[in-house]
């Protein structure tokens, strides 16, 4: 499947492809976005979060730390949000924190920079920077550093096989594979559609990123395990997206029925779900 032929695509079907509102009614994103922030409290609101841990200068950007308990190194799950690149937060996306806690697991989320303010590029070298600093303290932070495993939904799907690519890590100081595993969650793998879409509007895609932070075309120079997941009502775009990654990386496809772009990653606040146990396979 390739994908940078869609380039050449007209404006208005790349548009609607990638438009993901168009997988659920304004009453449901509502809804779902609030549920986003309530839920995320919940994790706030439990036991010994740590919140606004430094992981690069530069950005001054933050993470927040959830489930680690004293005198022991737990496997640790680290979900990057949504939001187009645009949009969204932290505090917004660790609802699936107490989930993982009570099955002894870790849950680390990152806050990066919004474009416009800043480029893909420097969004992309913030997520990296943040898992290069969890995984360097991660005996301080009460995290098994052989038991990371990196997720995220929509352009944090992208944002996680970006991490997981190959060719950055041994400037950071980490071996080539330090990943357990990736959960991409409706995601974007090549940039080139997306350039000739709406999204260029606000992300204004240089050629050279188009190259070099399509997941696509830089896969993990390590073997990882891998589950692409994604909604039943993503719209097309999306859909041609995760399948192009699971073949690239031979991983499976989780399709999960019922749920649109948004409300999708909320399954992972229920262990019996088969997004969640596909998570909790990884580690």
């Amino acid at each position: 499947m390739d994908l940078a032929a869609e380039a050449q695509w007209p404006r208005d079907r790349l548009d609607a492809d990638y438009t993901a509102r168009l997988s659920c009614s304004d009453a449901e994103f509502a809804t779902t976005i609030a549920d986003y922030a309530r839920l995320s409290q919940v994790a706030h609101d439990g036991d010994r979060p740590r919140i606004g841990i430094g992981y690069d200068n530069a950005s001054a950007e933050t993470y927040d730390l959830f489930g680690t308990a004293p005198g022991e190194a737990r496997p640790c799950f680290v979900f990057i949000h949504g939001g187009y690149w645009r949009a969204l937060s932290k505090g917004h996306s660790s609802f699936m924190a107490p989930m993982l806690a009570a099955r002894g697991i870790a849950c680390a989320v990152p806050d990066y920079t919004l474009a416009p303010a800043v480029s893909l590029t420097e969004i992309v070298r913030q997520c990296r920077a943040m898992l290069a600093h969890l995984w360097h303290h991660a005996s301080d932070l009460g995290i098994d550093r052989s038991r990371i495993v990196v997720g995220g939904s929509s352009a944090g799907g992208h944002l996680t096989s970006a991490v997981a690519a190959g060719g950055w890590q041994e400037s950071a100081g980490l071996p080539a594979q330090p990943l357990r595993g990736q959960l991409p969650i409706s995601g974007l793998f090549d940039l080139a559609p997306l350039a000739s879409s709406h999204v260029n509007d606000w992300m204004r895609f240089t050629p050279e990123e188009e190259q070099a932070l399509s997941p696509l075309r830089n896969l993990p120079a390590a073997p990882l395990p891998a589950v692409v997941a994604l909604a039943e009502r993503e719209t097309p775009g999306f859909h041609r997206q995760s399948a192009a990654y699971a073949q690239a990386t031979d991983a499976p496809v989780l399709t999960i029925p019922a749920r649109n772009h948004f409300d999708v990653v909320l399954d992972l606040t229920d262990p019996d779900t088969a997004l969640s146990r596909a998570l909790l396979g990884l580690f």
